[in-house]
């Protein structure tokens, strides 16, 4: 199953608008969210949930009351100021470490794991779904997004593909997204931030040794930016698979949970048709 991710170096560049359309053309695959922290790919897919879990990501210190003598050895030893005067661990700064543990002359305190998130897998009209949501304030998002990956694995029958809606940014999320993946499909916007995230998204995808292809979404605001990405990726050997227009209707669309296909925007299909033929042709050459 060859599996591509779609990221971009910020959000809202339309990346997961992107993957929930070719959910709809793309026959004999499977999909994922990896943006665990802000997912809504799920809002499009209108899915019923087969499987529901908690995660257990991290590690949180307890201490056992009943056996502190309160020498304050572990206070002292914590960098994070995560033991009150009390002697109570502050959760949402302790960071697992670990050393409280090793100072205790008592042996009063324990590291227990602790949910950070919960896992989906939903059946749709499209294929398996793989996603995720992590806790607010939770840690170990990296973690949480190689599981989304790894239930995929479960439910895998014949499928030849996995859509992967990767998380934005340049971060461990990304790294856990990309991370073993046939292509990635950088979309990005013509603006001066949009150009610089992409150059650093690129330069991930290139020091992991995976072939790398961009999209340009809403191409047309500005012309010249456009422009200027294109040159950049024709000088560093980055195929421009696509130049996505805005469209006012897009946003219509996705007011009314609608994709740009569904909305029957034809204009906007084509074009992501043409990514697709394109991206594949070009997965193809590589293999040769």
């Amino acid at each position: 199953m060859k599996q591509i991710v779609f990221i971009s170096g910020k959000g809202g560049t339309g990346k997961s608008t992107l993957v929930s359309s070719l959910s709809l053309l793309v026959k004999n695959k499977m999909l994922a969210d990896c943006d665990v922290e802000a997912p809504n790919l799920h809002i499009l897919m209108q899915g019923e949930i087969l499987k529901k879990d908690d995660y257990f990501g991290a590690k949180e210190a307890v201490i056992d009351s009943s056996a502190c003598i309160k020498c304050g050895l572990c206070r002292e030893t914590c960098r994070f100021d995560a033991i009150s005067e009390e002697y109570k661990i502050k959760s949402m700064k302790c960071e697992g470490c670990g050393a409280c543990t090793l100072v205790c002359p008592q042996n009063a305190i324990k590291l227990e794991e602790v949910k950070t998130g919960k896992t989906f897998v939903s059946n749709t009209p499209r294929g398996t779904f793989s996603h995720a949501l992590l806790d607010i304030g939770a840690e170990g998002s990296g973690r949480l997004v190689t599981e989304v990956r790894e239930n995929v694995k479960n439910y895998k029958k014949d499928e030849e593909w996995l859509l992967i809606d990767g998380s934005p940014g340049i971060g461990c999320v990304v790294i856990a997204s990309i991370t073993g993946t046939d292509a990635v499909v950088v979309v990005s916007e013509p603006t001066k931030s949009g150009q610089s995230d992409l150059e650093r998204v690129l330069g991930v995808a290139k020091h992991f040794g995976i072939p790398a292809f961009v999209c340009i979404n809403k191409y047309n605001l500005n012309l010249k930016v456009t422009s200027e990405i294109e040159q950049y990726c024709e000088n560093n050997g980055y195929p421009v698979i696509g130049k996505i227009p805005f469209d006012q209707s897009i946003v219509k669309a996705l007011q009314e949970f609608k994709t740009p296909i569904e909305a029957g925007n034809n204009a906007i299909t084509n074009e992501i048709k043409n990514i697709w033929t394109r991206l594949t042709n070009k997965m193809k050459k590589l293999e040769e």
